[in-house]
């Protein structure tokens, strides 16, 4: 890492390790976090972005088992732990591979009195994930682990609307509410004895004697409220003054930690971005509104494409995120600016050797073909023909081979001047660290002899911009 992230900049996208990248921010300078790490679920995918661009591996697989996943979360939660201030809260999304272990983890670092909710979110309708097993129910949901840095968090009730609660909640509305006024509105009566003794709030009110303990409120709110018109003096003076509540102002049914009202992204939602684990906006609208005000900084640790923070500009707050993927940061930069027209800093280390000899092998591959070709991954699996991508049709749309090793040999230039005769095409490109000896002969016969055009760039040449022998092309400046 270099100094640029020293600091800690809002409304930025960090690209990096997260453990890193946080210990860097400042402590008690977040009121909110979201994680959404990987589940420990044994899984491996693999997906193609960006309108067919960009690939990416996702892997959920620890090869040291479940103490190896903890030991790796436990110094990333402590750090969440550490950034969040005193009215702070943190949720973590995760499944039933990880759950209990995590909450173990979790209730040691924020403490057990801080944990708040096991929320539980239905994620899948129809049948569960493990269907075909006989020896168990279907799995048809994640969990969120909500905890709070302290006793003085904050929390905002959040309520699903009345007309979309579910059926018990309404037969209980139609139940308590079952008195109409003069002009039509539904209504129902609260007590408003003082369920302890009062000497200060006992007074008669309009000839209406207190209850025994007094009354709940002051005599100036009981003015304010008869003003208004939310008193209900029955006819008996010996009964008691009642507060009335309206069915119309009620804002709905409080919201459990049972959530089935929000759907998962399904294939043809204009939210998909491809992410094999996208989480739908509403999902993080929910949490980033119940425990976060305007103006607030809500952080994402592992961002993946960007949810979190299209939730949180969406709903007024600063929001920071981090993701190791560079495909990943790229992919939320340009989500951002498409949804909202702002450009989110991009913050990362500099772009030399060591940082391309770090990156995963679909990483490399799509900054080889998609950063310094600005052409497209091939869709086929790796390894099939030796084609990993193709130039933009503006140069040729011509295939690229790309090799994450040193001394590349005359085999490998062999064999892919049989995949592109296959494919119809006169000229490829293969990037490599280096080659050998070989590898620049073999190309020079199959120009002489053959007519192909076999042009072998290393890392350095890329670097440097150099694509081919007769121009320099260089990508466009990164976003910042």
């Amino acid at each position: 890492m270099v100094g640029i992230y020293e600091s800690m900049e809002t409304n930025a996208i960090y690209e990096g390790d997260n453990l890193e990248i946080m210990s860097k921010f400042p402590s008690e300078s977040i009121d909110l976090i979201y994680a959404d790490p990987p589940f420990f679920s044994n899984r491996q995918y693999e997906i193609i972005w960006n309108d067919g661009a960009e690939k990416r591996a996702f892997q959920d697989r620890w090869a040291g088992g479940i103490e190896h996943y903890t030991a790796w979360m436990e110094p990333r939660l402590r750090e969440c732990h550490r950034l969040l201030k005193e009215t702070g809260s943190f949720y973590l999304h995760c499944d039933w591979h990880a759950n209990a272990h995590l909450r173990v983890l979790l209730d040691k670092i924020f403490g057990e009195n801080n944990f708040r909710n096991e929320i539980v979110w239905k994620r899948k309708t129809g049948r569960g994930e493990t269907q075909h097993k006989s020896n168990q129910f279907g799995v048809c949901v994640d969990y969120v682990l909500f905890y709070a840095k302290s006793k003085n968090s904050k929390f905002n009730t959040q309520f699903i609307p009345v007309s979309e609660a579910d059926e018990t909640y309404k037969e209980y509305l139609k139940k308590m509410f079952r008195h109409t006024d003069k002009k039509g509105r539904v209504f129902r009566v609260d007590n408003l004895a003082s369920p302890s003794p009062r000497p200060n709030l006992t007074y008669d009110y309009k000839g209406y004697k207190p209850p025994a303990n007094g009354w709940a409120i002051s005599l100036e709110k009981m003015k304010k409220w008869d003003k208004e018109g939310r008193l209900y003096f029955p006819k008996n003076r010996e009964g008691r003054i009642q507060r009335i509540r309206y069915l119309d102002e009620i804002k709905g049914q409080p919201i459990q930690n049972l959530w089935d009202d929000i759907r998962p992204i399904s294939s043809q939602s204009d939210e998909r971005q491809g992410y094999p684990t996208q989480k739908p906006v509403a999902l993080l609208e929910r949490i980033i509104k119940t425990s976060s005000n305007e103006g607030d900084v809500v952080l994402d640790p592992f961002c993946g494409c960007g949810t979190a923070l299209v939730a949180a500009q969406k709903l007024g707050r600063k929001w920071i995120g981090i993701d190791v993927s560079p495909t990943a940061c790229k992919l939320m930069h340009k989500r951002l600016q498409k949804e909202f027209k702002i450009k989110a800093h991009l913050v990362r280390g500099e772009v030399d050797i060591n940082y391309v000899k770090k990156l995963p092998p679909f990483e490399f591959q799509n900054w080889v073909v998609v950063d310094k070709f600005l052409g497209k991954v091939s869709e086929r699996k790796s390894g099939d023909m030796g084609i990993d991508g193709f130039t933009p049709q503006i140069m040729g749309g011509f295939p690229i081979q790309v090799k994450q090793s040193e001394d590349v040999g005359r085999n490998v230039v062999d064999n892919f001047e049989t995949a592109i005769q296959r494919m119809k095409k006169k000229r490829g490109y293969i990037i490599a660290y280096s080659f050998g000896k070989g590898a620049y002969e073999e190309a020079a016969r199959a120009k002489n002899q053959q007519g192909l055009e076999i042009v072998l760039r290393t890392v350095k040449e890329l670097l440097e911009g150099k694509i081919e022998d007769d121009h320099q092309h260089h990508l466009p400046a990164e976003p910042r």
